[in-house]
């Protein structure tokens, strides 16, 4: 096993979360369960952004994505979300490998300003 949970875990680990949440609603927690609901849709949404990467994008493309994430964070976000809205829209075909990452990267990167600096 990859030590990745599968889709089948995460439903049942998501089923007994909302049940532990409904539970602790009949009890009158009032905003704590409030708050608890919100984590769960946040983990749940998670969850389902990185089965979707998982699903269209290769080992090493993930590996890349998420060394981007690591040392730019925002631009990592800025990729993830880019590659989640192409798949949603039906514009992946297959798979991303490392290649169109490199490319993706490439193109979302902001340009940099270079200073050339003359001595006389």
């Amino acid at each position: 096993m990859s030590g990745e949970p599968n889709d089948e875990e995460l439903e049942k680990l998501r089923q007994e979360k909302m049940e532990q949440l409904q539970e602790q609603g009949g009890q009158g927690q009032g905003q704590g369960v409030d708050e608890e609901a919100m984590e769960a849709q946040r983990e749940q949404r998670e969850a389902q952004k990185k089965a979707m990467l998982r699903k269209h994008l290769t080992d090493e493309a993930r590996k890349r994505l998420n060394t981007v994430q690591m040392s730019k964070p925002d631009f990592g976000e800025q990729v993830e979300q880019q590659v989640l809205a192409l798949a949603q829209s039906g514009r992946i075909q297959g798979k991303i490998d490392d290649q169109k990452m490199k490319q993706l990267l490439k193109e979302l990167q902001p340009d940099k300003k270079s200073f050339d600096i003359q001595r006389r």
